[in-house]
């Protein structure tokens, strides 16, 4: 009985926390979804869409949101104005330089939940059950490095550059990029990059495999964009679920073990209905449709 309170109490919680995420009222995003397409746009372009503390727990909040809901099937990430985003806002800075005071193991241990709790926010942009395309102009700098990283997909128009701006200001990158760039593109390339902070541009990046394709300006990456993550909503979303947990999971994995992990799941996801929907579909020459993923509860 106590365990059945404190699980109607979690639930309970977790559902008015979801509720009161008002999409209308974030401070640093804008929010729309349209034909299963979650478009999340950065939204302070006076302010180079720097990241001050709102974004690291709204950011975090809607992505997960969105997958709870089941409503999209993919998210795009883009942002207003020249830039896509000057990294970490100088406020968040400012507010860390508060903390190294005090007890020395109490200080480090405060400091320690600090930065996990920035990694946190784009840890949900691979966690979530559905792919996240970026689409990224400008200046690509500090934190927004840490955050494409996260992405399943990135493409830039022509006048993109990457930073690794934590070095020329005297830190250490710790939210991300040191830890998932090197699974993206060569192991020299990172290193040179993190130890000189120099600019990588839009052509090099591409090169590289960094992004998947440059486009001339914002507008026909916007629209180029869209249409992929169109062609990925009429997929079946079991499926693409699937896509990304198995590229995940192999990633830090062995070949063999990441076998065993699909057979596993294959043993229990592999099922008949969108199969059978997807050959009825081709066979009559429509769109198939398929059922949502089930609405996240606290436990799944």
């Amino acid at each position: 009985m106590l365990i059945f309170n404190f699980l109607y109490l979690l639930i309970f919680q977790w559902r008015k926390i979801v509720q009161t995420i008002d999409f209308t009222r974030l401070k640093t995003l804008t929010v729309s979804i349209e034909n299963h397409i979650a478009h999340i746009q950065l939204s302070r372009p006076e302010a180079l869409n720097s990241m001050i503390p709102e974004f690291w727990s709204e950011l975090p909040a809607v992505v997960r949101q969105i997958d709870a809901e089941a409503e999209a099937r993919v998210v795009v990430i883009s942002s207003q104005g020249k830039h896509f985003s000057a990294g970490m806002d100088l406020s968040v800075f400012t507010e860390m330089g508060k903390n190294f005071s005090g007890e020395p193991a109490r200080r480090a241990e405060r400091m320690r939940r600090m930065v996990l709790e920035l990694q946190d926010s784009f840890n949900a942009l691979e966690e979530v059950r559905l792919p996240v395309l970026v689409a990224m102009q400008g200046g690509v700098i500090g934190g927004a490095v840490d955050m494409v990283s996260a992405a399943d997909c990135r493409y830039c128009t022509a006048n993109t550059y990457f930073t690794i701006k934590e070095t020329e200001l005297g830190m250490t990158a710790d939210v991300g990029t040191l830890q998932r760039l090197p699974h993206l593109i060569p192991q020299g390339l990172v290193r040179e990059l993190a130890f000189t902070g120099r600019n990588m541009d839009a052509a090099e990046a591409k090169s590289c495999g960094l992004v998947n394709q440059v486009f001339e300006d914002q507008a026909s990456m916007l629209a180029a964009v869209m249409k992929i993550a169109g062609n990925i909503a009429m997929h079946s979303p079991m499926a693409v679920a699937g896509c990304k947990e198995m590229i995940n999971y192999t990633r830090d994995h062995a070949v063999s073990d990441s076998l065993r992990y699909m057979a596993t799941w294959q043993s229990g996801m592999f099922q008949m209905p969108d199969v059978q929907e997807a050959m009825a579909a081709g066979k009559q020459k429509r769109l198939p449709e398929y059922a949502p993923l089930h609405k996240k509860t606290p436990s799944m």
